[in-house]
């Protein structure tokens, strides 16, 4: 992780780390909601992006201190056309849990909360229609998620042998 300053009170539940010139809020679950509504009355009012990362395999991954990680990582990037600037907002949670909705906030993220559950697995409490968006609904799985089965199609090739 390239850091040139890490700040912030981790009892808070968030934690300020710089990225390259980019603010990066480690946040707590518990007060995720409340930072995205802060960020929003600070003028951070359009909501880039919202997706998730599955670190199964990255289980030592570096994180600044006091963030404990978790399998799942939601990523929330905010932009302020006012102050020409991003911030980024990093959730950890575990397998199963489920997140509350940024809906009420940022309505645009209605889309992208529907993607994160259809590809991760990952449910959004208050959400307005947590349904799949990409796959079919009977669909069993999660395909983003690291211990999803690929499954093997076998390819048959025009007079070759079989």
């Amino acid at each position: 992780m390239t850091s040139t300053e890490v700040t912030g009170d981790v009892s808070s539940g968030v934690t300020v780390h710089d990225s390259l010139g980019q603010r990066v809020l480690f946040v707590d679950k518990s007060v995720y909601v409340a930072t995205i509504t802060n960020l929003y009355t600070e003028g951070f009012t359009m909501c880039i992006d919202l997706t998730a990362v599955d670190y199964l395999a990255l289980e030592n991954r570096l994180l600044p201190a006091g963030v404990v990680a978790q399998r799942f990582e939601i990523v929330v990037n905010l932009l302020s056309l006012v102050q020409r600037e991003r911030v980024r907002v990093r959730v950890q949670i575990a397998d199963g849990e489920s997140m509350p909705s940024l809906f009420d906030i940022h309505p645009s993220t209605e889309a992208m909360e529907r993607e994160v559950f259809d590809m991760f697995g990952v449910a959004f409490d208050g959400h307005p229609d947590l349904t799949r968006i990409l796959m079919p609904e009977d669909w069993d799985g999660h395909p983003l998620r690291k211990d999803y089965s690929t499954g093997r199609i076998p390819v048959q090739f025009k007079g070759a042998a079989s």
